[in-house]
């Protein structure tokens, strides 16, 4: 985004200001006016005696000013330049199964809560890679899709900031998330297709088991990736259940082997991260998009935006504001 003057050349008007001020000091442009001359007067010409009167006659003077300044402002043409890509291929469809379950309220993640620490690293994934459409599946004993595939990222952000911990119940159903994803990716015709699991515990809840969700994703020519979220050992957990109300606080014994995932992303033509900070999620999610790239056409759309009536609006309105400041408050009718 830029912004410019079309018609930089009516700023030369502004020079006319010093000139028309020498030529009206020499009495060029003085009002025409018809002496009436008074005997002995010898008197002084006319000032605002009043401080506040002063003031206002100046200040009237300066919106005149400000309304020449605008007037030429406008004649000049500014004009705001937007160039953006319009994409005329599809990229990458990417597909999040976020564990909700209560352990992820752990805060063992640079401070933050292990799920805060990844929706923010999912929305600054989904912010600046564009090009690729992002959903998101909720999990926890059930799963349920929470954004369908989308480039729409103020959406996506949208839903991700309304799930809360424990809606999904208490549990990690992970064949059930990967089922969820497998679905709803099944039909996409983007050239690319993944799923990101992020969780941090092993499966133990659900109808469908991961190496049944499996073979759905190797079905559908679906590459899956495992995040592994979570420092190991005892750690710090405050929680509220959304269902009841009532809140938990005390410590959790982090602890899940890591073997299925990282066989099942393995076997899927991913990979498996196990990570414990911010930096380590990032990394992780941003390796994943670049992994997940795909060549797309585009072309370059040129929008201007023009603000000459914006300008001449605000013109007008100051000369208004001089006109009533000297005709009704200082009540000048010459």
């Amino acid at each position: 985004m830029s912004f410019s003057f079309m018609n930089p050349a009516a700023f030369l008007i502004l020079l006319a200001l010093p000139f028309f001020y020498a030529l009206k000091k020499i009495g060029l442009f003085s009002h025409i006016s018809f002496p009436l001359a008074f005997a002995d007067w010898n008197g002084f010409e006319f000032s605002w005696s009043d401080r506040f009167l002063r003031f206002v006659s100046a200040f009237s003077s300066a919106l005149v000013f400000t309304a020449f300044v605008l007037c030429v402002t406008a004649l000049a043409e500014p004009t705001v330049h937007r160039e953006e890509r319009v994409y005329t291929s599809r990229g990458a469809d990417i597909l999040f199964v976020l564990d909700t379950s209560p352990s992820m309220a752990a805060r063992d993640i640079n401070g933050m809560r292990r799920i805060e620490a990844a929706k923010n690293a999912i929305e600054i994934l989904a912010q600046n890679n564009s090009p690729a459409s992002y959903g998101l599946v909720s999990m926890g004993s059930e799963a349920a899709l929470v954004v369908p595939s989308t480039i729409d990222f103020e959406y996506f952000k949208s839903r991700i900031d309304s799930i809360a911990l424990g809606e999904m119940g208490d549990g990690t159903a992970i064949g059930m998330g990967i089922s969820f994803a497998v679905f709803h990716l099944s039909e996409s015709k983007a050239l690319r297709k993944c799923i990101v699991l992020l969780t941090d515990g092993e499966n133990n809840a659900g109808e469908i088991h991961p190496e049944t969700a499996a073979r759905l994703v190797a079905k559908n020519g679906i590459t899956l990736y495992a995040l592994g979220i979570g420092t190991r050992g005892s750690v710090p957990l405050d929680y509220q259940d959304p269902r009841t109300g009532k809140s938990y606080s005390g410590y959790l014994d982090s602890s899940f082997d890591s073997a299925s995932l990282e066989k099942l992303a393995a076997d899927l033509g991913g990979r498996y991260y196990g990570v414990e900070s911010v930096s380590a999620l990032s990394s992780a999610l941003a390796s994943i998009a670049k992994r997940q790239e795909v060549a797309q056409s585009y072309y370059i759309r040129s929008d201007d935006i023009f603000y000459y009536d914006k300008f001449l609006l605000a013109a007008i309105l100051c000369f208004a504001a001089a006109w009533f400041v000297r005709r009704v408050l200082l009540r000048e009718f010459v």
